[in-house]
């Protein structure tokens, strides 16, 4: 219980009730989350911008869910398009439907979260230590030479590599689980500590042709190394090389003429894992990551002619004018109260563990892993894992054994294979945003994070318009929208998943006929008294009989009460005992009579009671 926390006053200089370290991608979502739920909370952010791998590591070409724009996601994504002037301005490069430049996407957070009275962001500050304290937490931190410190009820780590979990005592793994461990059969037969590559990645910038930029030649540099950059085939076709300049370079190309080169095929993609490395020893290893960046940017502009696409003097304020992080794939992995597995993702409503149940965000990416610079990982040929779309329970973000701890960004409780779907922008966002909503519900309940209404934290995203489900087809903007989510969550009406290119999908199909069996399968579940009922067959499903269901599942409804609601749920025409209805109207009447949400469930999806 959190109801014993007393502020320190002794050690602590500030206090807050949620302190949020790290202001990147998940980290700012959950500060801006957290805030507009009326929780007191306070980012701390070692740079001075917000939006870590979206921006300060320069990786501005958006990965997945351009369909799916749940939350504070597709919040930022329209102030993008109001910035630029719309969706076809930002479809600048092929990687990705929303390009922009790094700088504009920390202006845009930084509105964002302006715009919050109870958030408190400290940039430029970095976190040093963190220890238990009168029931919360103490949190020393470094701004240029103070040092103070920072009680908090909660914290969330929303570090890049999970440092403030391990800190805290957090149990985590690094690297490949073992097939025996997870179950899923891609997996190698041994562990291993093998991440995935990271990426320094650099912004170029057109300064026109008769111009020359280059870079002075950096140490080391071998054109060779870089021969095979310029194949565009696309490895999830199965195309054979195909070598085009001219069209990798359009790749990353952001608005404003300038060029994200965050390239995977024999291009700045670098192999280190420094997750257990001191923060010095981090930074000297970050030099040879750096330094390969400048090689490849050396043979763009000799060996391939690109002289005039110089790096970018308007992006980043260091004095190379490189990104201030670099793009770190993978990080430590909590042991969280729920680990989602490729099994999970890939057939979500056969495994014993319905964790689609307890879903926080959403996610359309394949699974994607960078292993090219290290010749020791084990082959899996990722390209041929194919899944749906997919959500990520919630138990994912809290750690076993530490209270008053959530993780995020890219350190939740996944398998290794999944983080390659998971680490993508949208998804990460999307943990971020949840993480704020837990924490706020948490607080709001006065219980641990492992203690809240699972519900309620996932009712609090659906106001925010955040997805719990991954419906392709039912956007934020349906008038069914909440209900259709909140009974997909229930799983008495299931999605249809299919692996589709590089943008999977889950379809709801809200107008499709339903039968009286197939509803009443999907309740069976929930109610003991339809467990032997088979009165219902597979003819379309009416009005009269669900209002039978209603009645054998202990919600008694009539028609009359039925036709009164019936306009205010949005709902076409009148209703008679004969008129057939669709899914959507099935899941909306369902959610409203029957409100079989607010059945509780944990953290692996199973029923906390039983419902008679």
């Amino acid at each position: 219980m959190l109801f014993g926390f007393i502020y320190t006053t002794a050690a602590a200089q500030q206090q807050t009730d949620l302190l949020v370290i790290g202001g990147g991608a998940s980290g700012t979502m959950a500060g801006i989350q957290a805030a507009r739920m009326g929780v007191n909370t306070t980012i701390i952010e070692e740079t001075g911008w917000l939006g870590g791998m979206l921006t300060a590591a320069g990786v501005s070409a958006i990965d997945g869910n351009h369909r799916l724009p749940s939350g504070l996601w597709g919040e930022f994504r329209s102030h993008l398009y109001k910035y630029y002037g719309g969706p076809d301005a930002v479809f600048t490069g092929w990687v990705s439907n929303c390009l922009f430049e790094p700088h504009v996407g920390n202006n845009i957070l930084k509105e964002m979260a302006g715009a919050e009275k109870q958030l408190q962001i400290l940039y430029n500050t970095r976190w040093q230590a963190i220890r238990k304290e009168n029931g919360g937490w103490l949190v020393t931190v470094r701004q240029g030479s103070k040092t103070f410190g920072i009680a908090a009820k909660l914290v969330i780590d929303a570090t890049e590599l999970g440092d403030v979990m391990a800190a805290a005592g957090a149990r985590y793994d690094i690297g490949m689980d073992s097939r025996s461990e997870t179950g899923e059969e891609q997996a190698p037969e041994k562990a291993n500590d093998i991440i995935q590559d990271l990426t320094y990645v650099v912004v170029l910038k057109d300064y026109g042709k008769g111009k020359n930029k280059t870079v002075k030649k950096p140490e080391g540099y071998d054109p060779a190394e870089f021969a095979g950059s310029c194949d565009v085939s696309d490895p999830a076709s199965f195309d054979s090389p195909n070598n085009n300049c001219h069209q990798m370079m359009q790749y990353g190309r952001l608005p404003n003429n300038k060029y994200m080169i965050n390239w995977p095929k024999s291009g700045n993609d670098y192999y280190l894992n420094i997750i257990e490395k001191t923060p010095a020893e981090r930074e000297q290893a970050l030099k040879a990551a750096r330094l390969h960046s400048l090689r490849f940017i050396y043979y763009l502009q000799t060996a391939l002619g690109y002289k005039h696409l110089g790096i970018a003097d308007d992006e980043f304020p260091t004095a190379d004018r490189l990104p201030m992080i670099p793009y770190h794939r993978e990080s430590r992995r909590v042991k969280a109260e729920a680990l989602l597995t490729l099994n999970h993702v890939a057939r979500p409503y056969e495994q014993p563990q319905p964790l689609y149940r307890t879903g926080i965000a959403v996610g359309d990416y394949t699974i994607d892993h960078h292993h090219e610079k290290n010749t020791d990982a084990p082959k899996i040929d990722f390209v041929k894992i194919r899944v749906p779309s997919y959500n990520v329970p919630l138990g994912s973000l809290v750690p076993k054994e530490v209270d008053g701890l959530i993780v995020a960004e890219k350190s939740i409780g996944v398998t290794n294979i999944v983080n390659g779907a998971t680490r993508l922008q949208p998804v990460v966002l999307g943990i971020g945003q949840a993480s704020g909503a837990l924490a706020a519900v948490a607080l709001r309940q006065q219980v641990q994070p492992r203690q809240v209404n699972i519900r309620a934290v996932q009712q609090a995203l659906l106001d925010a318009k955040a997805y719990i489900m991954p419906f392709i087809d039912v956007p934020a903007e349906h008038p069914h929208f909440a209900a259709i989510q909140r009974i997909g969550a229930t799983g008495i009406l299931k999605g249809e998943g299919l692996p589709y290119k590089w943008a999977n999908q889950t379809w709801f199909y809200p107008e499709r006929e339903i039968s009286c069996y197939a509803l009443t399968e999907g309740l069976r579940p929930y109610y003991d008294s339809l467990r032997t009922y088979w009165d219902a067959s597979g003819d379309p499903l009416t009005v009269e009989f669900l209002l039978e269901l209603f009645k054998k599942a202990g919600k008694a409804t009539t028609l009359k009460e039925l036709a009164a609601g019936w306009a205010a749920l949005q709902l076409p025409g009148t209703p008679g005992l004969k008129t057939q209805l669709n899914r959507a109207a099935a899941a909306v009447l369902v959610d409203k009579y029957l409100e079989p949400f607010q059945r509780n469930v944990d953290f692996q999806g199973q029923f906390k009671t039983i419902h008679q």
